[in-house]
């Protein structure tokens, strides 16, 4: 499967940008079987080595804004948290399902959910770094049909660069696509552009969380993988029925 070309610059003016800081990326394994009923039947799980991911990303955001506007202090900066796996479309087109993408701006969160078909729910969120140390919190508030909480403490660690292609990293990392229900009947799918995540090994010393969870998957069972960057600055392209 190409996992490569999803990475250049598409063509055309980028519907907006971002600044995507202080990304920890948790991955643990989940089953197929139970992965498979939440995804759309159009869609295929996207494995590495035949094993399913599913994967805990809290980061921050700034100076989002749309191509036409520059970023706005106190709008344009927000924490946020993704909960999310992986899929493909007929064997080709690797990218991103998102169960949910919590956000610290309720503004953000109205805009996306009815511009970009996305899930997005407002939270409570908090952000501490001291040296490499780091803090990161979140409770949902709206809408909550389930808990979602999310608390760890983590050391960032070693660099190891840009991660290679065809390494389990760079099946986790590098996604430039994300596929959207737009709840009309139809897929949509919509593209980023970035350099490759810089990368560094990350040590969790505490995690409390329920975002899994809440997307009706079990329970997370065992250490997860983790990983940590600095972050990337981001083109955003608009989204695009699928087919």
């Amino acid at each position: 499967m190409d996992r490569i070309s999803q990475a250049l610059r598409p063509a055309g003016r980028p519907a907006g940008f971002q600044a995507w800081r202080s990304l920890l990326f948790l991955h643990w394994q989940v089953s197929m079987e139970a992965l498979r009923p939440l995804l759309p039947p159009a869609l295929s799980i996207d494995t590495y080595e035949g094993r399913a991911y599913v994967g805990v990303v809290p980061f921050t955001m700034r100076n989002v804004s749309p191509w036409w506007s520059p970023a706005v202090p106190g709008i344009s900066h927000f924490h946020e948290l993704n909960v999310r796996t992986y899929v493909h479309h007929e064997g080709r087109d690797p990218g991103v399902w998102f169960f949910s993408l919590d956000a610290a701006k309720l503004l953000a969160v109205l805009i996306a959910r009815s511009g970009w078909h996305l899930p997005y729910f407002y939270a409570d969120m908090e952000l501490r770094t001291a040296d490499r140390r780091v803090y990161y919190k979140s409770r949902r508030r709206w809408p909550t049909e389930r808990p979602a909480e999310f608390e760890a403490r983590y050391t960032i660690g070693e660099p190891l660069g840009a991660s290679v292609p065809g390494s389990f990293e760079h099946f986790l990392a590098e996604r430039y696509l994300l596929y959207a229900d737009g709840g009309d009947g139809k897929l949509y799918t919509g593209q980023v552009h970035h350099h490759p995540y810089p990368l560094h090994r990350a040590e969790v010393h505490e995690l409390r969380e329920t975002m899994v969870l809440a997307t009706g998957l079990p329970a997370p069972e065992g250490t997860p993988h983790a990983l940590y960057s600095p972050g990337v600055d981001v083109d955003v392209y608009g989204l695009k029925a699928l087919g």
